[in-house]
C-alpha cells in the first residue's frame, strides 16, 4: 500500500513538474532565484517562484526580439528602412538653379 501512495505521488510530482519546467527560462531563472531567495534570509522556494516568472518573460522578451529581427532580415533591412519618406514638392516660387 505505501508502495503504491509513493508511486502516485511521484507520478503526480512529475507531471506536475514537466508542465512548469516547459516554459521557456523558468528552470535558469528559478536556479537563479532559489540561491538569491536562500541567501536573503532562507526564502528559496519563493526566490525560485519568482525567479522562474522573470526568467520566462526575460525568455519571452528575447524570443519577440529575435522573430522582430527574423522578420527584418527576410523582409530586407529595419523596419525603420522601410518606411516611406515624405514627398518634396516644389513649391510654385521656386526655380530650380544649376551650381
Amino acid at each position: 500500500m505505501k508502495t503504491r501512495l509513493f508511486a502516485l505521488s511521484l507520478a503526480v510530482s512529475l507531471a506536475t513538474v514537466a508542465g512548469v519546467a516547459s516554459a521557456k527560462g523558468c528552470i535558469e531563472g528559478a536556479a537563479v532565484g532559489g540561491v538569491a531567495g536562500h541567501v536573503a534570509g532562507h526564502h528559496g522556494v519563493a526566490g525560485a517562484a519568482i525567479g522562474c516568472a522573470v526568467g520566462h518573460h526575460r525568455a519571452k522578451v528575447k524570443a519577440k526580439q529575435e522573430a522582430a529581427q527574423t522578420n527584418a532580415a527576410a523582409n530586407g533591412g529595419s523596419p525603420a528602412s522601410q518606411r516611406a519618406s515624405p514627398a518634396t514638392v516644389p513649391s510654385n516660387n521656386a526655380t530650380p538653379t544649376n551650381k
